[in-house]
Parts: C-alpha cells; structure tokens; sequence
C-alpha cells in the first residue's frame, strides 16, 4: 500500500492512493499526518484505513509524476502545521561502501580512521539478538521540515557550500503517539542531499555538511519490505546518463538493524515529543562523489529502490553570486 502527498493551486492538499497508473485521492484527511492521526486514535492499521477509504476522484500518475499536471508532489510525509515539529535526520556508516567513501576522504596513511572504527563497531554489534541493544550507530540532524522537499522540487546548493551531491536512501516516517510513543508509518524513497566537497576537508566538519536541503518521496510505502532492497541511483546532465550505479540496502547489506537504530533514536526523551514527525535517513551505499563525479547546476538526481514506487527526481539548483555575511544585531 503507497501514498502520495498533493497540492493544487486553488483545491489545497490531498492524499492518494497509488493503483498503478493511477493516483486515487482519498475523501477524508488530506494529510497523511492526518491519516496518521486517526488511524492511532481508531486503533486500524493505517494500511487498512487507506485501503478502505472511498475515492474522491482520479489523477492520471504518469502525468502527475512527470509535472506536467497542476498537482504538485509532496513530500511523502511532513508536518502540515508546523514545520518545526518534523525532526530530520539520520545515521551514517551502516554500509561496508559509504564507510569506504568516508575512509577515502579522511584516510591518513595506513591508520584506521574514525569513520572505519565505527562501521567495524556496527559489524561486531550493530545485530543483536532480538529485545538486546546493540553497539550505537553514528547519529547525525539534518534539520527540521523547512529543509523537506518533494519529487521534481530542485535541491539548492547555496552560495555558501562548496558542493551538493546525492545520497540514495530509504527513510523512516514516524509520528509520535499521544503517550509519547514512535509509531512507524512507513518508509520512503530519500536523497539525502550533503556537502561532500566541504565535508572532506576535515570530518568535524560533518554535522555542518549535513545542514542542507533533502527530498523525500514520492511514495511513502505503508507495508514495506526492508530485508533485501535493491534499486538504481543515476545523474542526468542534459538529458543523458551521466553516471549510474546499481545499489543495495535494508537490513541484509547493514551493519545495524532497523530495531536498533530505531531505538538509539528514539532513546532520547525529547525525540518523543507527542504529534512530533520524525524522518530518519538509513545510510546509502554509493553516491557519485565516491567516484570524482562533481555535479553541476540544472543535473538531475534520480533515485529508484525496487518496491518503493516511482523513482524520485530532482534537479540540482545552484544558487550564484557571492556568500553573504549573516549580520547579528543587538536587541
């Protein structure tokens, strides 16, 4: 079961239920929040109160995916209220070939870096038994659901970074319960959008780099399947394939488990806000800066995993001109 997240210019928001070719907009909540919502406090499955909602009307999907409809796509999930109550974030380091990619920015010689300390950390505990706490994976914010953009919205590189590159992965949308609880609503499709030019100068200049738009979507999958997920991340300049890369998460290709980064999360008392919207980013095992590829404005991001729906896309924007000093005023 898979929804997406609409706006049309003049009839506001909307959900949809994906059925093939076709995008049925569901009576009822226009938000998944909203869906969310009501599914927590009826206690249905989430997946059963879309699948049995009534539609409302149709959209043709290929035309909606490709923008030439008046429906905007979404982000797959959000905060329809306040932005500053989704949480964006993630964890690094869950695949052998990022710990790689990290390792070949900081590498020093033949001394283990910090990078390959922590992934090897994760090999020896990031599985433990079912109910146990494994070794804590690293942890890192994005920001809140201001930097959330959706499927075809350009990601910006802003006149102060020195690069942006993508980051195929698959990310977690949870809600916080009344009582404080994380409830999982489901994954979706992510670029997890970084600075990679400015990280490598130095890695205490990861938490930084980070601090960039993300695009999330455009499903977000209900049921979801994160054993074995394989899919295809490419950047298109001028229309043609400029690189390509078969990849591969979920659970079988990590070093952690979903329920343990879930947990080193979640431990934390005020990531347990309740009506808090939480999107998590599980790792990616390749992006084309591994491989000396420095994209340029107006490229094309596309990112697609097998079972998630229709492949996200977003063009890279560079925002020109000079880096603008921040001025702080006293009050």
């Amino acid at each position: 079961m898979r929804t997406v997240q609409l706006r049309h210019p003049r009839r506001g928001r909307a959900v949809a239920r994906v059925s093939g070719d076709v995008l049925e907009l569901l009576q009822g909540a226009t938000t998944v929040y909203g869906w969310a919502q009501q599914a927590i406090a009826s206690r249905v499955p989430l997946r059963t109160l879309v699948a049995d909602a009534a539609a409302a009307a149709t959209l043709p999907y290929s035309v909606t995916w490709s923008g030439a409809s008046e429906w905007t796509i979404l982000p797959a999930m959000d905060h329809p209220v306040e932005a500053a109550c989704c949480q964006v974030t993630g964890t690094g380091l869950t695949h052998m070939a990022s710990a790689a990619n990290r390792n070949a920015m900081h590498a020093a010689g033949d001394k283990l870096t910090d990078s390959m300390k922590m992934y090897q950390w994760g090999v020896e505990g990031g599985r433990p038994a079912p109910g146990q706490i494994g070794t804590s994976p690293e942890w890192f914010y994005k920001g809140n659901g201001t930097i959330l953009v959706g499927h075809n919205h350009p990601l910006n590189v802003p006149a102060f970074a020195e690069d942006g590159g993508e980051e195929p992965e698959i990310a977690g949308v949870y809600l916080i319960d009344p009582q404080g609880n994380p409830r999982r609503i489901g994954l979706a499709q992510g670029n997890e959008f970084s600075d990679h030019v400015f990280e490598k100068k130095n890695y205490l200049y990861l938490a930084s780099s980070k601090l960039r738009q993300c695009s999330l979507g455009p499903e977000l999958v209900l049921d979801p399947d994160f054993g074995d997920v394989r899919g295809r991340v490419s950047v298109l300049r001028n229309g043609a394939v400029l690189w390509a890369k078969d990849i591969q998460t979920g659970q079988a290709n990590m070093c952690h488990t979903l329920e343990n980064m879930e947990h080193h999360h979640f431990k934390f008392p005020l990531h347990r806000r309740p009506g808090d919207v939480h999107i998590h980013y599980f790792g990616a095992s390749a992006f084309s800066f591994g491989e000396q590829v420095m994209l340029r404005d107006a490229d094309v991001m596309e990112v697609a995993w097998e079972g998630y729906g229709r492949a996200l896309r977003n063009p890279l924007r560079v925002i020109s001109g000079p880096a603008e000093l921040t001025r702080v005023t006293p009050v």
